[in-house]
């Protein structure tokens, strides 16, 4: 693929997740596997550029006073603790078990994105112990998958947040993004221990990465068009799948 229809994909990615809740993950890992980058430069960069775009969505959505610290904050701390472990088992994974288990996770997004209906908070409230006890949990599940499979995690945060924790959905989405940043950029800092980065490729993706995030937690911070991005998004991820799966078994 040529170096500019790439780095259009990555804006394109960047912009289209951020809206969501998610950094871009799912689109870079998996396209940077079929595009026959070794697994460490595949997941590194996509880690780094997963946590450029949360940067940037996260600066729109803390001037907007969508994130909530508060459920973000246990998340935040055990995603990061196990992002590295995660990380570190991707040099020790079967490429095949490996693509396997990134195009499993792709499909379940894919459905998410096809056939999940917003659901907003029931008004419940949430215990501080289970706040603090779910959420980190939940990190911990974030933090291993984020490391593994360069997705940032995005895509498990959203919902559980949403129906665990009984978060708003565009709170949801702002705080998952707050989170992202973290596991994102831990996760990185091993891959790069363990193996050498191509940087002049990955700091121009970041600028791209970057505009994109921008771009869509500005359209998101105004109205969340989310069913229809979902769903169009949701087909698009589905292909991936079916690319991942040839890859891996055929």
């Amino acid at each position: 693929m040529p170096l500019f229809l790439l780095l259009i994909v990555i804006f394109s990615a960047s912009f289209i997740l951020t809206m969501v809740g998610l950094g871009g993950g799912l689109i870079f890992s998996p396209l940077f596997v079929l595009l026959k980058f070794p697994i460490t430069t595949a997941v590194s960069a996509s880690l780094f550029l997963n946590g450029i775009a949360a940067i940037s969505a996260a600066m729109t959505y803390f001037r907007k006073r969508m994130v909530d610290v508060k459920v973000g904050l246990p998340l935040l701390v055990t995603s990061t603790l196990f992002a590295p472990l995660g990380a570190m088992l991707t040099t020790r994974i079967n490429i095949r078990i490996f693509t396997a288990i990134m195009a499993g996770v792709i499909f379940l997004a894919a459905l998410r994105m096809l056939f999940s209906k917003k659901k907003e908070a029931e008004g419940k409230a949430v215990t501080p112990a289970r706040r603090i006890i779910g959420g980190g949990c939940i990190g911990v599940l974030i933090g291993l998958m984020a490391g593994l499979l360069g997705i940032g995690g995005g895509v498990f945060i959203v919902p559980l947040l949403i129906y665990v924790l009984k978060v708003p959905t565009k709170t949801a989405a702002a705080t998952s993004i707050f989170i992202v940043v973290f596991s994102s950029f831990s996760g990185f800092v091993t891959h790069i221990s363990l193996a050498a980065t191509d940087w002049t490729f990955i700091l121009t993706a970041a600028v791209f990465s970057f505009a994109g995030g921008q771009l869509g937690s500005r359209i998101m911070a105004e109205r969340l068009k989310g069913r229809t991005v979902r769903q169009i998004f949701g087909v698009v991820l589905l292909l991936f799948t079916l690319k991942l799966f040839q890859r891996a078994f055929l």
